[in-house]
C-alpha cells in the first residue's frame, strides 16, 4: 500500500497491531509502531485519525486508545486534551479525573466539556421545553373551554358520533380546551441521580436535562447527586459543567439516605415528579429504600426510576430491587437521552 491507504493501515496498526508489554511498548512482528506514552507521538496520532476518518469513527478510534493505552494519565495534560475529539465518552472521563486535573488542564477540560453539553443540548432542549409545555397543557384540559383555548383535533374526535350528514356537519356536544397558562410554579422536578462510577453517563445527562428544566418557569428544579452522601448543586445548574465539576463519581451508595432528603425536599407531593436514576445496588438498608419509595408514593409523588440515562442499552442492576419498586406503584426503566423528553411528559400528566 502506498499514499493514504498506507497512513491509514499505520493509524489503525499503531492502536490494534500490537500487543501490551509492561512498558506500554510494541512487541511482536505487526506492521505499525506502537504509539506507546509518547506525547507527540499520541498528538500526531489522534491528527492522522481526524484527518482520515468522520467522527463517530474517531470517537471509538480515541475510546479504544484509552482503553488498549491506558492513556488516562495522558489526558490531563492540555496539549493532548486540546487535540482530542470530544464526545460524551470523554466527558465521562474527565469528570471522573476532575479531582486530579492540574490547573493548566481544567481550563481546556472545562472548554471540552462545554462543547459537547452545547452539542448535546441543542439536540434535546427545544425537545424537552415542547413535552413540558404539551404535558401541561393537556394537564390543565377543561371540559368548559374559553373560544380561544378550544382544542380542536380533540373535540372533534370527541363528537365524531354526532355527525349529521344530511347537513353535513358535526355537533359539538362536548367541547375539549385547555385552561389558563399557569403563571405560578405548576410541578416541582426532583432529579436524585447516583453518582457511582457505573453510572457516570447517567450523570451527564442528568446535569444537562436538569439545567434545561431549571430554565422553565413552570417548573421547581432540584438536582441533588449522592453516594453515602448528597450533594445539591440546585444552585449550579445554570452552568451544567459547573454541575458535573461539582460531583465526584465513584463511592458508595445510599439510596434510602436520598429518599429520606427528597422526602424533606418535596414540598408539594401531588405536584411533584421524582426522578431517582440508579442501578438500585444499594450499599444501605434496601428494606428501608424500599419503605420510603413506598411513603413518597402514597404520598402522591409520581416516582420515576430511571436504570440508566444514557446511549447504551439494559444496563445492569438489581433486578430484585427493581421488581420490588415496580410493584409499590413506581415506574421502572431504562431510556435514552432522545426517549427522555416523552418520559418527563407522561409523568408529569400524572401529577
Amino acid at each position: 500500500m502506498t499514499g493514504d491507504d498506507a497512513r491509514i493501515d499505520a493509524a489503525l496498526g499503531a492502536l490494534y497491531d500490537r500487543e501490551q508489554t509492561d512498558g506500554g511498548r510494541r512487541s511482536g512482528g505487526s506492521r505499525a509502531g506502537g504509539l506507546g506514552r509518547s506525547r507527540p507521538g499520541v498528538v500526531r496520532w489522534l491528527g492522522d485519525i481526524r484527518t482520515y476518518f468522520p467522527k463517530p469513527i474517531v470517537q471509538v478510534l480515541q475510546r479504544d486508545a484509552v482503553e488498549r493505552l491506558d492513556l488516562r494519565q495522558m489526558l490531563l495534560e492540555p496539549e493532548l486534551l486540546d487535540a482530542v475529539e470530544p464526545d460524551i465518552g470523554l466527558v465521562t472521563m474527565l469528570v471522573e479525573l476532575n479531582r486530579v486535573l492540574p490547573d493548566e488542564t481544567r481550563a481546556s477540560a472545562r472548554q471540552v466539556i462545554a462543547r459537547v453539553l452545547a452539542d448535546v443540548e441543542a439536540r434535546l432542549s427545544d425537545q424537552t421545553r415542547q413535552a413540558v409545555r404539551g404535558a401541561l397543557a393537556r394537564a390543565t384540559r377543561t371540559r368548559r373551554p374559553r373560544p380561544g383555548d378550544i382544542d380542536w383535533p380533540r373535540t372533534i374526535q370527541a363528537n365524531l358520533r354526532h355527525w349529521l350528514p344530511e347537513h353535513s356537519t358535526l355537533v359539538p356536544e362536548q367541547l375539549i380546551g385547555h385552561g389558563r397558562r399557569q403563571q405560578s410554579l405548576a410541578r416541582d422536578v426532583v432529579i436524585a441521580v447516583d453518582q457511582s462510577g457505573s453510572m457516570a453517563d447517567s450523570v451527564v445527562y442528568a446535569s444537562l436535562f436538569a439545567g434545561v428544566l431549571a430554565q422553565l418557569p413552570t417548573l421547581r428544579t432540584t438536582f441533588l447527586a449522592f453516594d453515602t452522601s448528597i450533594t445539591d448543586l440546585t444552585p449550579f445548574l445554570h452552568d451544567p459543567v459547573e454541575v458535573l465539576f461539582g460531583v465526584q463519581l465513584g463511592g458508595g451508595t445510599d439510596i434510602a439516605g436520598v429518599l429520606a432528603h427528597c422526602s424533606r425536599v418535596i414540598e408539594r407531593p401531588r405536584r411533584s415528579v421524582l426522578f431517582l436514576i440508579s442501578d438500585l445496588f444499594e450499599g444501605g438498608n434496601g428494606t428501608v429504600m424500599r419503605q420510603r419509595v413506598g411513603e413518597l408514593i402514597h404520598s402522591g409523588v409520581t416516582v420515576v426510576v430511571l436504570l440508566a440515562l444514557s446511549d447504551e442499552g439494559t444496563p445492569a442492576h438489581d433486578h430484585e430491587h427493581a421488581a420490588a419498586l415496580a410493584a409499590l406503584g413506581a415506574t421502572v426503566m431504562s431510556t435514552t437521552p432522545d426517549g427522555f423528553p416523552e418520559i418527563l411528559a407522561r409523568s408529569l400528566e400524572r401529577t
